[in-house]
Formats: C-alpha cells, sequence, structure tokens
C-alpha cells in the first residue's frame, strides 16, 4: 500500500453516515464526509461491504457478492432526476439514529419501485448494462425471490435447478415487472457509486473496501454457481463456515456459509473469484480480505451442527489462488485480515503475498512484551486499528474494566506509549481513548485506522456488530456530522504523528 508511505485512516461505513432517510446513503452526506476526512489530513476512508443485506441485515451475508444495496442508493438524486416527487421524497424521512431495517424493507423498496415506473428502459446506458449480463443471475435470483419467497432451494425443483427453459420461460415473464426492476436498483447504484469514488479520490484519498471470504448460501452466487460449492444431490450444504473458540466466542462461530469446492474452482481457473477479485477492485481503491488465514486452511463444521465447537482444519487454495490473480490483474492493493488463530502457515502465505496483515490494540494489553499487537511490536507492513466493527468501541471495552483493572490499565497504555515516543494525560476512560488512538497513529504501521466510533468516543451503543448474535447488529448510525472539536483533536494527532 503506496509502499507503505504513513499514513491515517478512519472507518465508517455507508450505512452509519448521518442523514434524514433512516440509513446513509450515496447522497450529499458522504460528499460531505469524504470533505471532512481531507480536511483532517486522512488518506484512506474504510467501509464495509456495500452489498445487499438478506436476512439478518449483514453485509456479510449478502443475497449476491457483487451487488450494490439498494438503501444506499441517493433518494434526492432520484427526485433530481424526476424518479421521485418530493411527496414521495419526504415520505421516506426517518428519525435519526440507529438504522430500523424492517421498516426499510417494508418501505424503501416501494419507492424504489416508484423511481423504476418512470425509468426509461429503453436508455442506452441502461441496456447496455443489462446486456453485459453481469447481474443476469441476480435479477432472476431477485425476481425468483419475489414469486416464491423462502430460500432458493425451497424453489420449484427446475428453478432450484437453475434448468435453462424453465428459467428463459420465467425471465419472459417477469422481465418488466422484476427483471428489470432488479437492474434499475444496480445500474443506479453502480453510477452514485462511480461519481462518489471519482470524488473521493480526487481529493487525494483512497477506498478501502471489504470482501468478505464467504458468500451467503441463500444468495445468487450459490444458486447460480452451485457446482462450485460443496452440496449435496438436493444443493444442501455439506459442512459449513466458521471459526473455532478464539477471544471473540467461547464456543466458536458457526457462519453457516457454504464451503468453497477448491477443487472445482481450481479446475475453473478460479475464474469466479478472479472475476470477483476484479469487482473489487473497480469499487475500491484497497481491498481487505476478511477472514484471510481461510484461504490457507478453513475450518469445516458439520452442516448440522448447533456450535462451532466441533470441526476440521482443511486445505485451502493458498498461493495458487494468489499467483492466478497477480497473473490475471496485476498487483493489486490487498490487506490480509488475518485475525484470530493464525499459525505458521498463514503467516507464511501473507508473507509470500506482500499483503500487509492486521493489528488490534484492543489486544495488545494482556500483559506479555511478546503481544504482536503491543504498539512497540507492530511492523511497518500492518494496518493497525484500536478495534473493528466486531469488538467494542474502544470507550465500550474500557468501561468494562473495574476501577481496579483500568488502573493497571492505565500503567500498561503509559508504557505503550512511552515505547512510540507518544505522551497523553490518562486520568479518565475518554483521556485513555484519546491515548489508545495515538498508539495507533504513533506506531511504525504503515496505515493506521480509527473507527468514527473512537475518533468520537462513542459507547458499547454505538458497536456495530457482536459476533455470534443474531440480531441487534449493523444498526449504528451517526446522528449527525462528527464535530469540530474531535477532528481538530484528530487532525492534529495526524500531523503530530507525521501520517
Amino acid at each position: 500500500m503506496d509502499n507503505f508511505n504513513r499514513g491515517a485512516g478512519v472507518l465508517c461505513h455507508i450505512s452509519s453516515l448521518p442523514n434524514k432517510y433512516g440509513i446513509g446513503t450515496l447522497g450529499k452526506e458522504a460528499y460531505e464526509f469524504a470533505d471532512l476526512l481531507k480536511s483532517s489530513h486522512v488518506r484512506y476512508w474504510q467501509i464495509l461491504p456495500l452489498t445487499q443485506t438478506g436476512y439478518g441485515d449483514s453485509p456479510y451475508q449478502s443475497v449476491c457478492c457483487n451487488s450494490g444495496n439498494p438503501y444506499f442508493i441517493d433518494l434526492e438524486s432520484l427526485k433530481e432526476e424526476g424518479l421521485i416527487d418530493e411527496e414521495e421524497l419526504q415520505s421516506a424521512s426517518a428519525p435519526a439514529g440507529r438504522i430500523d431495517y424492517a421498516s426499510l424493507y417494508n418501505e424503501r423498496y416501494k419507492l424504489l419501485r416508484l423511481a423504476y415506473a418512470r425509468f426509461n428502459i429503453k436508455n442506452r446506458e441502461f441496456t447496455d448494462f443489462v446486456e453485459s449480463g453481469e447481474y443476469e443471475d441476480y435479477a432472476l435470483f431477485m425476481s425468483l425471490k419475489e414469486r416464491f419467497g423462502g430460500t432458493f432451494d425451497e424453489f420449484p425443483d427446475a428453478y432450484k435447478r437453475k434448468e435453462y427453459l424453465a428459467i428463459s420461460e420465467f425471465k419472459q415473464s417477469v422481465y418488466k415487472s422484476d427483471y428489470l426492476f432488479w437492474q434499475f436498483v444496480q445500474f443506479i447504484f453502480a453510477k452514485q457509486w462511480k461519481k462518489l469514488k471519482e470524488y473521493v479520490n480526487s481529493l487525494g484519498i483512497k477506498i478501502i473496501g471489504d470482501i468478505p471470504l464467504y458468500v451467503a448460501y441463500d444468495s445468487s452466487d450459490v444458486w447460480g454457481n452451485s457446482g462450485l460449492f460443496r452440496l449435496d444431490e438436493d444443493l444442501k450444504p455439506t459442512a459449513v463456515a466458521g471459526v473455532p473458540p478464539d477471544y471473540f466466542s467461547e464456543k466458536g462461530q458457526l457462519w453457516g456459509n457454504p464451503l468453497y469446492d477448491w477443487d472445482a474452482l481450481s479446475a475453473a481457473n478460479y475464474d469466479w473469484w478472479i472475476e470477483r477479485i476484479s469487482k473489487a477492485a473497480q469499487l475500491f481503491d484497497v481491498i481487505r480480505i476478511d477472514h484471510f488465514r481461510g484461504l490457507d486452511k478453513y475450518y469445516a463444521i458439520p452442516a448440522d451442527a448447533q456450535t462451532a465447537e466441533v470441526g476440521e482444519w482443511l486445505p485451502g487454495p493458498g498461493m495458487r489462488l494468489f499467483n492466478e490473480i497477480r497473473r490475471r490483474l496485476g498487483d493489486l492493493e490487498i490487506i490480509a485480515e488475518d485475525l484470530g488463530i493464525v499459525d505458521a502457515s498463514v503467516t507464511k502465505l501473507r508473507t509470500r503475498t506482500g499483503f500487509p496483515g492486521m493489528k488490534i490494540l484492543q489486544f495488545a494489553f494482556d500483559g506479555s512484551e511478546d503481544n504482536p499487537y503491543l504498539p512497540k511490536n507492530v511492523e511497518e507492513d500492518s494496518v493497525i486499528y484500536t478495534g473493528t466493527h466486531d469488538n467494542d468501541t474502544t470507550l465500550g471495552f474500557l468501561s468494562e474494566m473495574s476501577e481496579e483493572e483500568f488502573r493497571q490499565f492505565k500503567t500498561k497504555l503509559r508504557a505503550a506509549l512511552a515505547s512510540v515516543k507518544a505522551a497523553i494525560p490518562i486520568a479518565s476512560r475518554e483521556d485513555a481513548v484519546l491515548a489508545i488512538n495515538a498508539c495507533a497513529l504513533a506506531s511504525k504501521a504503515g496505515v493506521a485506522i480509527i473507527p468514527v466510533q473512537d475518533i468520537l468516543a462513542l459507547g458499547t451503543d454505538a458497536r456495530m456488530n457482536v459476533p455470534s448474535t443474531p440480531s441487534g447488529n449493523w444498526q449504528f448510525r451517526l446522528e449527525s456530522m462528527p464535530d469540530r472539536r474531535h477532528i481538530a483533536i484528530f487532525r492534529k494527532m495526524i500531523d503530530q504523528y507525521k501520517r
């Protein structure tokens, strides 16, 4: 990444941006946030997957791994294009604060369908988009779900197995009512994202985007490419993804995603993965591969298991995949999310790829001087974070400590500050948040990423995700743009530590 020239970044997903429409979008607030990053001398804006969310609202469980989230479409732009009117725009108004996904699901698609009804489907740019075939499986899959509901394995057998004649007839029957509607939302999203990304890049800011390792079972990815996944004759997973018990979860994390059939992918020259990486390289300047270790070895859990405590590690594609990516796409800027159970084999793979790994400061203070997350032990080929979307906010993390635990923690934190030649007075937990931010920015890591919640010293209420919990996640949203005081402090730190 930029040969590891020092840079600072902010983690804030599009959904977390403030506005009056219930969820962050690609509208004017996104441009305003980019301006704020520029004024703070920030060089990277990190987001989570942009994908359309399915059941559970997680961007890591999408109906299509290359989709854009229709909720992120800027409604004010649709009004400017004459696709919705003022009254319809105002009907989308929602209270500030946490995202209400149920309300969005019930109301937003109705509004997007009104816009589609007024859209010229013979527009040459749109017809070229449709004819490219990029969203063929997605549009068919979503149309089938509109018709039959449930998961794809509950579709009538001919549709479930994507039989050519049945699918062709179905497409014809829903072409204007549904198929082109789903093409329309992806077309609008793509146009709006391209415009925003060009603006962000014009400010000298790179966008770090996220690729989940796995895809959701109930997705156009699995439905359209069932031969690339470990499924039985009824197209049910034979084993599923997750991780064994670790510092995030005592019983491990049972994600439930179907596993890849790496032999089948290899026989197809990894075309599916290459296309996925190629799409990400168009959307983002830097790609973060989530759960990178699963490309070295992956954890296979029996499909009927209730927890992730029992499973087996199996070999992934390793360098074969990355050699093919490099051969066909050239050198890309990639971050390896190498957290969790990391052994010598994973470290060797990351070293061979040349990708920087991740360091999380919330994991640094166990008392061991050899802890790889301690600022003094972090090397330049790293991207350092105070925490990620899967951690509590730093203030939330500190608030869990008793007074005695916090007193001991302050001693460790002062030592960590001194090790990177930083000095922040620490009396309160809010002071400690600033000090941890300073540890990240002052470290040797090539890039330091601070979640927006930690810049603002927000508590647990602002946490994005609690792994292995089925509800209440992905709802955090700023009520307004970050205030001048916190931004001024952040900018001063960036300048002080030469980022």
